[in-house]
């Protein structure tokens, strides 16, 4: 009764066409985060982008204490992909604290403020301006059709949305054409079987299944699906087999193209380009006598060329390089076996390395 006493529904006591244009509100699902987080007094502005780049601002305590908009930045609020962008952003070096139970954060060393939404409705909000930029899914943004630029390709989550039938049923997407598909992803669905549909006769029909989609055709609800596959377990134990790759698709950070951050924009890209480069590389360092440097070389030939210095030791040298983290163990084998002694290896914490 309390709740209730302090946020009723405006909807009880509305008269019919008042309920209907609150219907029509709420059927904008993905416009909903924005306008909580504005009732609850952290007053995130909807400033859009207009053609000009120039946004709409609104009052509000989201500013930089100079009256203009803070860049905002949709985040995944949950899911597989949750711990691993913040631990992205941590890396970055975007330092940000979260109230409790508040989908919004306020960063602490930028003009910033992180907008925890839905994965699959934040290209949605970039396109239309809301946020300015935002992490999500290549498959997302291809769904929502909208207009973004993709800053920077993250490698996390990869994996590819398939088309995908019984195990032994189908060999290729035509076979599929004129049946029933079920999927989560009905933009991309239809737009990949409208391009099979017309030699083949008649139309696909997509039905449309917001999850455990894979065992639509178990249940007899469709003849096939479209859905992520990562690793392929799930469909195997749906007894589903691949039948066609739609798109491949991995996390990517986007931006609304007529954003008027510009410069800030570009920060957050090369500071998150720049711990994505250390978090792939080692640095490894040695010394190496003369006559097995080019061989050494060879070996370790950075990300552009090994740093090599001379040391006081006669016709010795110092060696620096950059080394895939991934190929760090055997290198230091190879290095010791052609005469590479001393040899280290440091992590990295960030870099700038014009990503």
């Amino acid at each position: 009764r309390r709740f209730m006493a302090r946020n009723p529904d405006p909807s009880s006591h509305a008269s019919p066409n008042r309920r209907e244009m609150l219907g029509l509100r709420a059927a904008s699902r993905w416009r909903a985060p924005l306008a909580a987080f504005a009732a609850s007094g952290w007053c995130v502005s909807s400033s859009r982008c207009d053609g000009d780049g120039q946004g709409e601002k609104e009052n509000g305590n989201n500013n930089n204490g100079n009256g203009s908009r803070m860049l905002l930045m949709g985040i995944p609020k949950k899911g597989r992909l949750y711990e691993k962008i913040t631990t992205l952003l941590k890396g970055a070096g975007i330092e940000y604290t979260r109230p409790e139970r508040v989908d919004i954060a306020k960063c602490t060393n930028l003009p910033l403020q992180l907008v925890f939404l839905p994965a699959a409705d934040i290209a949605k909000y970039v396109g239309e301006g809301e946020v300015d930029i935002g992490i999500t899914g290549e498959d997302v943004v291809a769904e929502s059709d909208v207009d973004v630029e993709v800053l920077v390709k993250l490698g996390i989550g990869k994996c590819r949305l398939s088309v995908q039938g019984p195990v032994g049923k189908f060999s290729k997407p035509e076979e599929l054409a004129g049946k029933r598909i079920a999927t989560s992803f009905p933009f991309l669905t239809k737009r990949f079987f409208d391009d099979l549909d017309p030699d083949l006769g008649p139309s696909t029909r997509v039905k449309v299944i917001s999850g455990s989609v894979e065992a639509a055709v178990g249940l007899g609800l469709a003849d096939a699906v479209v859905d992520l596959v990562e690793t392929g377990t799930t469909m195997k134990a749906a007894g589903l087999e691949e039948v066609a790759v739609v798109m491949p698709t991995q996390t990517v950070l986007v931006a609304n193209p007529h954003t008027s951050k510009h410069d800030l924009v570009e920060t957050i890209r090369k500071r998150i380009a720049g711990y994505l480069t250390a978090d792939a590389y080692l640095m490894v360092a040695y010394n190496v006598h003369r006559d097995n440097l080019d061989r050494c070389k060879v070996i370790t030939p950075g990300k552009n060329s090994p740093t090599v210095s001379p040391l006081d030791r006669n016709d010795w040298c110092g060696v620096s390089a950059l080394v895939p983290k991934k190929q760090a163990p055997s290198c230091m084998d190879d290095l010791e076996a052609n005469g590479a002694k001393d040899i280290l290896l440091f992590p990295l914490v960030s870099s700038r390395m014009g990503d």
